[in-house]
């Protein structure tokens, strides 16, 4: 009885993780995320952004509720210290409350957050809790941001943590078992691959009437994303949708040929045949009911003179059908 050999580990781009996905996160299924952390650069533009809403929210709200204190309680109760006290539970709203009912209520996201595309997450991945805000926002409030105990030196020990952490943290995800990931993925759309020319004399020739618009829909997403798949999933599944396509299409292609490169070809050929029919129909409408494709005048037009004017009985009728008019009533039955 002899054991199995190792499986090989994956080579190339499509076999590990992007570079890019750093934040190290691992779903239940022992899956690791394709999840960017959070750097300095982009949780200060958040930061900016909150500050700004705080501010504001903070000044609406003290507008509205001192308008009303003014108005239901006594003349004796608003004086200078009922405002100190309302400024004081504004400001501990401001800075505690907004992160947490937003991060309890909008997925880890406040607006500052949710603008740049940033959501705070346990560090395990999972939803953040009620408890774990508090303590991020506790933190911030005290430590970092405003930086309640000694500013100066707790802001540059919190800019020091976020640079040298592998995830980008700051000190309040550190405590709270947190971290900040972005929601919006770094990779950018591929156009599908085009025809080489070896296969194009072939492609000319196809019959391509059998192929139905989900299968080519397939292929396109196929090979605008195979850059991502691991080998031999991404063979086997070119080999797979290869299969389907030549069992609806003739003449079979030249021996020796990726399958990949077959449906890039198949595709391609589909995607030309398609964009002539569609200028021809354009072309057959243009001269049917020119007026539904006015072309535009390059010229002003010259003016008529009387002697030039033709009458209205001597214009000739014309040969193409009148645009439909359109039924404004209900259908007559015959």
């Amino acid at each position: 009885m002899t054991a199995q050999p190792p499986v090989p580990a994956p080579t190339g781009t499509a076999g590990r993780t992007p570079a890019w996905a750093d934040a190290g996160l691992v779903s239940g299924e022992a899956v690791e995320l394709d999840v960017r952390a959070a750097r300095l650069g982009s949780r200060v533009l958040a930061l900016l952004l909150d500050i700004v809403a705080q501010a504001v929210l903070t000044v609406l709200l003290a507008i509205l509720l001192s308008a009303l204190a003014a108005q239901l309680l006594p003349s004796g109760l608003v004086d200078g210290a009922f405002f100190e006290g309302l400024a004081t539970v504004f400001l501990v709203f401001a800075l505690v409350g907004y992160p947490v009912l937003f991060e309890r209520f909008c997925h880890g996201r406040t607006p500052g957050k949710m603008a740049v595309g940033l959501r705070v997450v346990s560090a395990d991945g999972g939803p953040v809790g009620l408890r774990q805000s508090l303590t991020r926002a506790l933190v911030g409030v005290a430590v970092e941001w405003p930086g309640l105990v000694l500013p100066l030196l707790s802001w540059v020990a919190g800019v020091t943590v976020m640079l040298t952490d592998r995830r980008g943290r700051r000190l309040g995800d550190l405590v709270a078992g947190t971290m900040v990931v972005h929601t919006r993925t770094a990779q950018s759309w591929r156009p599908a691959p085009m025809i080489i020319p070896p296969l194009v004399g072939w492609a000319v020739t196809l019959d391509l009437t059998r192929m139905d618009d989900a299968l080519a829909l397939a292929v396109r997403q196929y090979l605008t994303r195979a850059h991502g798949f691991a080998e031999p999933s991404r063979t086997r599944l070119a080999q797979g949708l290869w299969s389907e396509v030549a069992a609806v299409t003739s003449p079979p292609p030249p021996r020796g040929v990726p399958e990949p490169l077959l449906l890039a070809a198949v595709l391609a050929e589909r995607n030309r045949r398609g964009a002539l029919r569609l200028r021809r129909t354009r072309a057959v409408n243009a001269g049917l009911w020119p007026e539904l494709n006015p072309a535009p005048q390059l010229t002003p037009a010259p003016r008529l003179t009387p002697a030039s004017t033709a009458s209205p009985a001597s214009t000739p009728a014309a040969v193409r059908p009148s645009v439909p008019a359109a039924r404004t009533g209900p259908p007559t039955l015959g």
